[in-house]
């Protein structure tokens, strides 16, 4: 599937699309060619494509991209959503015939007790090894940036006491392109079970961007060929997602698939929720049976998450850092081949 995006439109119909180099001349410079590898879980796939077509559309400017979703084939997924995956998604193996300008690769639900047992490792460290050579910038989200450092220098993450579940304060700790007129606090989702320690990260030659006082490190980079870009956290993520997922492990913690009650996301309901979740809880201890679902207090979020304001800052920056390399290709080239050699053939 083919995606043009730019700020006043997302046109996925190819025969809407003008050739990518009239684009290029239309809009003072080339387009960018950015491919989201999308490994999340079932419930959230289509939410993580719309968030970062939604991302990349407020961050282009006056820059058109073009842009492709695919999905690691050994990521297992259910009949409905599979079916999406194989209509809408391009198959694996054209993103690995082309160079593209950026790629963004979010993680994927654990199914296995180590990283490299799962079953998905060896499609992911071969995308890996491809990126750092075939992109001028990668991003790895979550798991994926877990994954990463851990084949690239054998960095293994820890298992953390609680999960780190909400919105957290993160700063700037080094002056870096991708952070250039960022807010101060960023705030920025973080929902996971692990971490990677700084001093490990710092130890492999690894640059910490940001961090936080209560979530540890949030950004950080490496560059090879393709420069790196690692998220601990989600700044992808809308005011809703932290919701979604926390009322998606009480509702696995009802229906007995989760030993434990999930902790509150950090910073993100109103005092007036927190007390009445709080209630909530222990009424579901007690009666612990699905069907209390439906007893689910009104859920408000509170005035100052700024759900969103980070992944502007970050996503702009990033498509600065892109284009700026692109606009010197184009430069260089003959109009009449601009873009021609990243066009990709839609399934």
């Amino acid at each position: 599937m083919t995606i043009l995006i730019d700020r006043d439109q997302v046109i996925s119909s190819p025969a809407l699309v003008p050739a990518a180099g009239d684009l290029a001349r239309d809009h003072g410079g080339a387009e960018l060619t950015i491919g989201l590898i999308n490994n999340m879980p079932d419930p959230a796939l289509k939410a993580t494509e719309r968030q970062f077509m939604k991302l990349l559309q407020a961050a282009a400017g006056a820059r058109r991209i073009r842009f492709y979703c695919f999905s690691l084939p050994s990521v297992k997924r259910s009949p409905e959503v599979r079916w999406h995956v194989e209509s809408e998604y391009s198959e694996l193996s054209e993103l690995r015939r082309h160079r593209f300008d950026g790629l963004i690769v979010t993680g994927a639900e654990p199914v296995a007790p180590e990283l490299d047992q799962e079953p998905y490792w060896r499609d992911l460290t071969e995308l890996i090894d491809w990126a750092k050579v075939n992109t001028r910038s990668t991003i790895w989200s979550c798991l994926a940036a877990h994954a990463a450092v851990l084949h690239l220098d054998g960095i293994e993450r820890r298992r953390l006491p609680a999960k780190c579940h909400g919105i957290f304060d993160c700063e700037a700790v080094t002056h870096d392109p991708l952070t250039r007129n960022a807010p101060e606090p960023l705030k920025v989702s973080h929902s996971r079970l692990n971490e990677i320690g700084e001093s490990d990260l710092v130890r492999a030659g690894y640059q910490v961007l940001t961090r936080s006082k209560q979530a540890g490190v949030d950004v950080f980079v490496r560059q090879y060929a393709s420069r790196f870009v690692f998220f601990q956290g989600h700044p992808e993520y809308d005011a809703l997602s932290l919701q979604r997922e926390y009322l998606r492990d009480i509702g696995r913690y009802l229906a007995r698939e989760r030993e434990t009650y999930p902790h509150l996301p950090v910073s993100y309901f109103d005092a007036a929720t927190e007390e009445r979740l709080a209630r909530f809880e222990k009424q579901a201890r007690h009666q612990r049976h699905p069907a209390l679902t439906n007893e689910l207090p009104a859920l408000n979020l509170r005035a100052d998450i700024a759900a969103g304001s980070a992944a502007a800052a970050l996503f702009r920056n990033w498509l600065q850092y892109l284009g700026a390399d692109a606009d010197a290709s184009v430069a260089a080239r003959e109009p009449a081949v601009v873009g021609s050699a990243l066009a990709l053939p839609k399934r």
